[in-house]
C-alpha cells in the first residue's frame, strides 16, 4: 500500500509504517492542485492541516482508501463525502490530549496569579504586589464544554485543587469520576471558569457570542484550546471590557488560517484582534496547547499503530 505523507511529523511515523510493509513517499511542498494530479496512484494519505480535502480532491483519489489525520479534529476533511466514498478517516485525539490539558491548566493559573502581567512589569522596574494580587482555584467551580479526550485530560488536571468541575456534551453519559455532567444552563449559573474542548462544527462555529456570555449568572474566565472559529472575538473583547469575562486565556483565535500556521500575514488585522492584544488580562499562544515534544512523538505512534491495525494484511 502507497502513502502519500503531505507534512512532516515526527520520524517514528514513517519508520513504524515502513517497518510494517507500507511505502511511504512524501510531497511537502507542491500544491493542492498538483497533488489532485497524482494523488490516484496512492491508496493513503497522512495530512495534518495543510489544506482542505474536499469533493474535487476526493474524486480525484480514485484508489484512496484512508485519509489519516495527525491531529485531534477532522473538519478539514469532508468527512460526509469521504465516508460515502468508503474512505476510512483516522485522527489521534489520544496522542495530544494529556498536553492540551496541561497547556489548559497553565494558562488558567497564569491567569489567576496574573503571571504575565506581574513578569512584564517587575521587568520593566515595577514591583507591584497588591495590583498582583491573585486568586486560588480551590473552591471555585470549572465548567468544561465537550467532554472527549481534550475535555477529559483537562478534568483529570483539575483532581487535587478542591474545585467542582462540572461538564456539558451533546452525547449523554459521558461524565466520570472527574466532571458531573450538567445541563448548559446549570453550567452557566454555577461556572467561575469555562473552559472549551469542543470541535469546530456548525454547533459550535461562533458559540461564543454576546447572548450565550451573557447567560452566566456570574463573570467567568475563559479558556479556549479548542477552535478560535467558536469565539466571536468582537463580542469578547466587549466582555472584557464589560467585567462579564474576568479574563482569557486562548490558544487559538478567530482569525487564524484554515492550516492553523499562521494568523500574521496580513497589515489590515481587524480592530477587535487589536484591542484583544492590549489587554493585560488576556493570555495567547499561537495554537501549541497539544504541541509539545511527547505529543508529536506520541500523535506519529498512535497514528502508525492505527494505520498498520487497519490496512495491514
Amino acid at each position: 500500500m502507497k502513502i502519500l505523507h503531505l507534512d512532516k511529523n515526527h520520524p517514528l511515523l514513517l519508520e513504524k509504517l515502513s517497518e510494517a510493509g507500507f511505502i511511504n513517499e512524501e510531497n511537502y511542498k507542491a500544491s493542492k492542485a498538483e497533488i489532485e494530479e497524482i494523488i490516484s496512484g496512492y491508496e493513503g494519505i497522512v495530512i495534518r492541516s495543510r489544506f482542505n480535502i474536499d469533493k474535487q480532491f476526493l474524486d480525484a483519489a480514485k484508489n484512496l482508501k484512508f485519509i489519516a489525520r495527525v491531529g485531534a479534529g477532522l473538519e478539514s476533511i469532508d468527512t460526509e463525502y469521504a465516508e460515502k466514498l468508503g474512505v476510512k478517516l483516522i485522527a489521534a485525539p489520544e496522542g495530544n490530549r494529556n498536553a492540551v490539558g496541561e497547556h489548559a491548566l497553565g494558562m488558567l493559573l497564569s491567569l489567576f496569579n496574573n503571571l504575565t502581567k506581574a513578569d512584564s512589569e517587575v521587568k520593566n522596574g515595577l514591583w507591584n504586589r497588591e495590583a498582583n494580587r491573585g486568586i486560588e482555584l480551590d473552591g471555585k467551580t470549572v465548567g468544561i464544554i465537550g467532554y472527549g479526550n481534550m475535555g477529559k485530560a483537562f478534568a483529570k488536571k483539575l483532581r487535587g485543587f478542591d474545585c467542582e468541575v462540572l461538564c456539558f456534551d451533546i452525547k449523554e453519559n459521558v461524565g466520570d469520576e472527574n466532571a458531573k455532567q450538567v445541563s448548559l444552563q446549570k453550567l452557566q449559573q454555577n461556572a467561575d471558569v469555562l473552559s472549551l474542548h469542543t470541535p469546530w462544527t456548525p454547533l459550535t462555529d461562533k458559540m461564543i457570542n454576546s447572548e450565550f456570555i451573557n447567560s452566566f449568572s456570574k463573570p467567568f474566565w475563559l479558556i479556549n484550546t479548542a477552535r478560535g472559529k467558536s469565539v466571536v472575538t468582537a463580542d469578547l473583547v466587549s466582555a472584557l471590557k464589560a467585567g462579564k469575562i474576568l479574563g482569557a486565556g486562548l490558544d487559538v483565535l478567530e482569525f487564524e488560517k484554515l492550516s492553523f500556521e499562521t494568523l500574521f500575514d496580513s497589515d489590515n488585522l481587524p480592530n477587535s484582534l487589536k484591542e484583544l492584544f492590549a489587554m493585560d488580562n488576556v493570555i495567547l499562544s499561537p495554537h501549541i496547547a497539544g504541541w509539545t515534544v511527547e505529543s508529536k512523538e506520541k500523535l506519529a505512534t498512535v497514528i502508525a499503530e492505527k494505520i498498520i491495525e487497519n490496512f495491514k494484511k
